[in-house]
């Protein structure tokens, strides 16, 4: 499987894959993209609207190229708030291809350089912590497999779009990560197709379309409404 790395709109990289006809992030802008439906749409969010007490935990489907991890991360930075983050990535990127993503000059963070790179190369299935306020582990293996007693405040759902992986978009799965959700846990993703919202549906989640990153009119987040 060949991967490229790609610019897109914003300045900062994709990887893309030619013989698939996917890219990992929009050409439109991979950081806006990230910013717009994990960490406004998602981790802004459900502090303001929930302000879950102790360490929040976010639970990520697709590291990919560690840009979601990495702005979680400066956010957590930012805001002294405290963050154990999980991934799931079955196909990690090679060392050279991660050497070359200019995520931490596009944001002009020279300082986010090795935490970037202690991403990417810290032990799998353990528990590291990046900083004080970052403890992360990424498991290669893929959801169907990934099982945790842990439960999340957040969910953050960025596999290939359903054409490409369909088996990651249905009522089954989507029903995993119901059961390892919290009370008022939410869930965003860049897609809003009518199966998708099905799926999340059936498997017991309130979905609303909201609006989505640049050129992209909509996208979703779910909630796991609290039993009264």
């Amino acid at each position: 499987m060949t991967r490229e790395i790609i610019v897109t709109s914003d300045g900062s990289h994709s990887i893309a894959i030619p013989d698939m006809g996917v890219t990992y992030h929009s050409v439109h802008g991979a950081i806006h993209e990230s910013m717009h439906v994990f960490i406004e749409s998602g981790l802004r969010y459900i502090n303001h609207t929930f302000n879950p007490p102790g360490i929040l935990s976010i639970l990520e489907m697709g590291f990919g190229t560690g840009l979601n991890a990495l702005l979680t991360l400066a956010e957590a930075e930012k805001s002294q708030q405290k963050i154990f983050y999980e991934t799931i990535e079955p196909y990690p990127l090679e060392a050279k291809t991660i050497e070359a993503l200019n995520y931490t000059e596009q944001l002009q963070r020279k300082d986010l350089i090795p935490l970037f790179n202690l991403l990417h190369n810290c032990e799998w299935h353990t528990v590291i912590e990046i900083s004080p306020y970052f403890s992360f582990r990424k498991n290669k293996l893929p959801l169907a497999d990934f099982t945790t007693d842990r439960h999340f405040n957040l969910i953050y759902f960025d596999a290939f779009a359903p054409e490409i992986q369909p088996d990651l978009w249905t009522a089954g799965i989507f029903k995993k990560i119901h059961d390892a959700m919290k009370p008022n846990a939410v869930l965003t993703t860049y897609c809003s197709k009518s199966i998708v919202r099905k799926a999340m549906s059936e498997a017991g989640l309130s979905v609303e379309k909201i609006p989505g990153p640049p050129h992209k009119r909509e996208m979703v987040r779910a909630l796991k409404k609290q039993l009264v």
